[in-house]
């Protein structure tokens, strides 16, 4: 039995992933949770996961790029978010090969200097032990208001060739 894993264009691949998104995080659910109030970034690609039993999206990760700015100056960084996977399709790893998919897919834009995702608390232990750093600074991102210090979630960096631990990051646009 083997794996299926794409990588496609967000707007295309979004009547696929948008089922397995509402699943996860149904609407009445979301509204309670800290990040519900949040205005997201669409994701530019979509790593997608087909449970290997043909039933469907297994998995879903969004991967954003963006010129966002580390402590004043520009730089390429880019994101992880809406890591999802079906409440049936836990437990077998499809979020550390949808995770690894999008960091190698980030890898291959060489302007890419790190990565950087948002997580609630019972997710840290997860990224921190694929790598990620939990970042100390503080985080600012557009929504409907105008800029805000973005704290609705914790922000861990992947290391690429910048490593940033602390600082002010600004997304200059909507967070993922």
């Amino acid at each position: 039995m083997s794996i299926e894993i794409d990588v496609l264009n967000a707007n295309a691949s979004w009547p696929v992933a948008e089922p397995l998104l509402d699943a996860v995080w149904p609407r009445h659910v979301v509204e309670q949770l800290s990040w519900g109030h949040v205005k997201w970034a669409d994701a530019d690609l979509r790593v997608l996961i087909d449970a290997p039993d043909d039933t469907g999206l297994a998995c879903h990760a969004g991967v954003y790029f963006r010129t966002a700015t580390w402590d004043g100056r520009k730089v390429e960084i880019g994101g992880i978010g809406g890591v999802a996977t079906r409440a049936d399709c836990r437990g077998r790893g499809y979020a550390t090969l949808a995770l690894n998919a999008a960091i190698s897919t980030l890898r291959h834009h060489e302007a890419v200097r790190f990565a950087l995702l948002f997580c609630e608390p019972n997710n840290e232990a997860f990224y921190q032990a694929r790598g990620w750093h939990r970042f100390s600074g503080e985080v600012y991102a557009e929504q409907p208001q105008g800029r805000v210090r973005f704290d609705a979630m914790a922000p861990f960096i992947f290391d690429f060739t910048r490593a940033p631990r602390d600082g002010v990051i600004d997304l200059c646009g909507l967070p993922w």
